[in-house]
């Protein structure tokens, strides 16, 4: 299980409903059946692992974010998780509201594009960065809508959703040093995890 996984599963409160959008193999809802008692479902683009899901036992059906959100009821879930799908999805803003229309909480992960070794390969080279988390050269790549963690909360601010629990972190899972600034969170986190809600 990836670490940005376990620490959005931390976020959960146990024996909620959840809805995991890209929820890949099903890892993240097979984690929070089995050790937070949640009522926990996916949806997936990726026919192959939507099969492996189902393979398995999870509930997980073939969908795409950017069209299928609408066709669930206003607050279905207590969660809905975005986990490091942001950047790939074709309309990032109404995925966000989608999200917290159904859900009483949206918990989002994603990779910072403003790290500074994405910012020192961009400089130095000129050209668009390869890293461990962007690791897809851009004529391949799905990650559309590359954001940094300012980029995300200057949305966040501009739609009204509140942060109640943020966080930024490597790949060795090491946060500590920019718990509290944004500005250091921004330059030295390679992912980012928020959890929201409506309203201020």
């Amino acid at each position: 299980m990836r670490l940005d996984q376990r620490l959005i599963a931390k976020m959960i409160t146990p024996g909620t409903r959840v809805l995991d959008i890209g929820s890949g193999d099903g890892t993240l809802i097979d984690h929070l059946f089995r050790t937070r008692e949640c009522d926990a479902r996916g949806i997936e683009i990726d026919m192959g692992e939507v099969t492996r899901s189902v393979a398995h036992g999870l509930p997980v059906v073939h969908g795409d974010a950017d069209h299928d959100l609408a066709h669930y009821p206003d607050n279905s879930f207590d969660y809905v998780v975005l986990q490091r799908t942001l950047q790939a999805v074709e309309r990032p803003r109404e995925v966000l509201r989608q999200m917290l229309r159904i859900g009483r909480y949206a918990i989002v992960s994603f990779p910072n594009f403003g790290h500074w070794e994405m910012r020192l390969k961009l400089l130095f080279s000129g050209r668009m960065p390869n890293t461990a988390v962007w690791h897809t050269p851009w004529y391949a790549t799905p990650n559309i809508h590359p954001c940094t963690i300012r980029d995300f909360l200057a949305l966040c601010d501009e739609d009204g959703y509140r942060v109640h629990e943020w966080m930024a972190i490597d790949e060795e899972g090491d946060r500590a040093p920019w718990r509290r600034s944004i500005r250091l969170a921004n330059l030295f986190g390679e992912q980012a995890l928020f959890r929201l809600g409506k309203g201020r």
